[in-house]
């Protein structure tokens, strides 16, 4: 069988990670969190005391850095500089971390060629921000996923209640906001869905929806 890339995009807190995962299980297909690798970069920068916003201090440290996706048992694990970063990446301050540095195009190009090697290799769902559109604009298909920033801002303020957390609602929903503004407005592989991408709103699905929809349009799409 011949390798297939299904690349979907969308904003923050849209579910991608998790529906992709799961998608990816169902089909037999490896799954890959682009955002990882970003969010890896902004906590190797957040726990050297690197400005994020300086992007000059942000490439320079590049060459410090080894990132690479690990599966272990059946599930992703970002690795960074040879240790499991998994656990300390998905903070709200990091989530910001992360829209920043993507945003510098030495960062970008830094991850392209690890993400385009992990795609010509292995029938792949991957997401990210700019996976149809930059990373694989030939992909077999091309879905971007998301919901509204409340169902979003409500979905993370969940998931970091079930960590442990205390997080305030209004500043999750502020940061998914923020965030939304930043990935649309950089310069540099800015969000956007790719004209060929199948749109799928979120908001008023279940998880388990959400998955059955994928797999069916990843089949109808592959025939």
């Amino acid at each position: 069988m011949s390798v297939i890339n299904v690349a979907i995009d969308g904003p923050a807190g849209a579910g991608k990670s998790t529906i992709a995962r799961a998608a990816a299980k169902a089909l037999g297909y490896l799954y890959a969190d682009t955002g990882a690798l970003y969010r890896a970069v902004a906590y190797y920068a957040v726990s050297n005391g690197i400005d994020i916003s300086d992007k000059a201090a942000v490439t320079g440290c590049l060459g410090k850095i080894t990132a690479e996706l690990r599966y272990e048992n059946g599930e992703q694990c970002v690795y960074l500089n040879g240790k499991n970063v998994s656990p300390y990446i998905r903070t709200p301050e990091i989530s910001i971390g992360a829209s920043a540095v993507s945003a510098i195009p030495a960062v970008r190009a830094f991850l392209l060629d690890l993400q385009k090697d992990i795609a010509a290799s292995n029938s792949v769902i991957m997401d990210g921000r700019d996976i149809g559109t930059v990373v694989l604009p030939d992909a077999d298909v091309k879905i971007y996923l998301t919901a509204s920033a409340e169902v979003r801002a409500k979905r993370r303020f969940d998931e970091l209640s079930a960590k442990g957390a205390a997080p305030d609602y209004e500043k999750v929903l502020a940061d998914i906001i923020q965030r939304d503004h930043d990935d649309m407005n950089r310069e540099t592989a800015p969000l956007r869905q790719a004209p060929d991408a199948v749109y799928l709103d979120t908001s008023g699905l279940g998880a388990d929806e959400v998955v059955e929809r994928l797999i069916s349009i990843i089949k109808e799409k592959i025939g």
